[in-house]
């Protein structure tokens, strides 16, 4: 059976000098000719995208989009039409995302982080109303699981991500690196799970295997010159930026590293004990 949006191996089913059928059983999907290598020949498989298209034949691609159905992507314009704003997402048809599914009106060669859904004609198409997107009821999570994140976009409080593309969770200010940008995919964990569907995501694994993580961070850094100029008063951010962890991760690993007597304390840092 062909999977609409998705990646997937189909057998050539016949060719000619422009075109190529894929698949099996009544429906097949229609591939160029000059896409595909040159040696291909009935019977073999070829790895492809498939979509539909206006009039709702199946079309097939090599090439692999930025996301498949199901999934979120950060995009760029690259038109803007009467039916909506088209987005680069790595096939030579750009995907279209409607008025309707813009919370703003996009603009031209700005990015927007959208999911690929289908419209009800089975065509695949974007939103970038991604609060519609998320369940925030019988959230199948639990502490310390570890999950997949897309971030979101960026608040006081700190960034909102989406977790394992299906809920909302934010990983608090202190906790973020420098650098990260929405649409950036990265691992966490499961801090919290709060009232209202609410998610608190860490970057570092909670509880002990966290903390034996940090602690190897810290020798690392402290095996190139011996030497780190951080302490209980150096600001989280600085702590963020030298070691990408919390102060209070960086606190409870070098106080475990001090009981064990692999480092010494200073004001001015610590020091790998000889």
């Amino acid at each position: 059976m062909i999977e609409v949006g998705r990646m997937q191996n189909l057998p050539v089913v016949r060719m000619d000098e422009s075109r190529i059928w894929l698949g099996e059983g009544a429906e097949q999907a229609l591939l160029p000719r000059q896409e595909a290598p040159q040696q291909t020949a009935q019977g073999h498989f070829l790895r492809v995208f498939v979509w539909r298209g206006n009039e709702g034949e199946l079309l097939a691609s090599l090439s692999e989009p930025a996301a498949q159905l199901g999934e979120f992507a950060y995009l760029k314009v690259s038109m803007l039409t009467g039916p909506g704003a088209f987005l680069e997402w790595g096939l030579k048809k750009d995907l279209l995302v409607p008025h309707a599914e813009q919370p703003e009106k996009m603009q031209l060669g700005r990015r927007y982080l959208v999911k690929i859904c289908q419209d009800d004609r089975g065509r695949l198409v974007g939103t970038a109303r991604i609060d519609r997107c998320l369940e925030k009821e019988n959230i199948e999570l639990a502490a310390g699981q570890q999950v997949d994140l897309v971030v979101w976009r960026f608040t006081d409080l700190g960034a909102a991500v989406i977790v394992d593309g299906l809920y909302s969770g934010l990983i608090y200010r202190n906790e973020l690196q420098d650098g990260f940008r929405r649409g950036d995919r990265l691992k966490g964990y499961v801090c919290a799970l709060r009232d209202g569907g609410k998610i608190d995501i860490s970057l570092r694994r909670p509880g002990r295997q966290g903390i034996l993580e940090a602690k190897d961070v810290i020798l690392e850094a402290l095996a190139a010159t011996g030497f780190l100029p951080l302490h209980d008063d150096s600001s989280p951010q600085q702590i963020r930026r030298q070691l990408g962890m919390s102060k209070k991760a960086f606190k409870q690993a070098v106080g475990g590293l001090y009981r064990e007597g692999a480092v010494r304390l200073s004001e001015k840092g610590v020091h790998l004990q000889n």
